[in-house]
């Protein structure tokens, strides 16, 4: 049986209400990814097996993560360690990106994204 890798459906409310209450670092970077601005299509909210990913390029199988203060605690390095092994068994890149970086610079934050997009 083959299995559903992307926006499994039984998780679609679990991507809209993520999708609802974005944290205001989230919502920054939405505004310069959405819409092709980059040149690159990027997706909020995306469900990746039984993870959802704060954006996903699969153009180029980028995922892109915003972490808060909580993803520094023990439980949390070992979660994300944990996604982003799935994601790399699955040919799908991770690139971190904390909240303090977005709101002093979302223009480098932008370039770093496009620049890991052309890799």
């Amino acid at each position: 049986m083959l299995i559903r890798l992307f926006n499994q459906p039984d998780r679609k409310d679990l991507r809209r209400q993520l999708r609802n209450k974005s944290t205001g670092a989230e919502w920054l970077l939405w505004r310069a990814l959405r819409g092709s601005q980059t040149g690159w299509k990027f997706r909020r909210q995306h469900g990746i097996g039984p993870y959802v990913v704060d954006f996903y390029c699969p153009k180029v199988r980028l995922v892109v993560e915003v972490d808060g203060d909580v993803h520094f605690e023990p439980e949390a390095i070992l979660y994300d360690e944990e996604r982003t092994a799935f994601f790399n068994e699955n040919d799908i890149r991770v690139l971190r990106i904390t909240n303090a970086e977005i709101y002093e610079s979302l223009n480098s934050v932008v370039d770093i994204i496009v620049a890991r997009c052309r890799k």
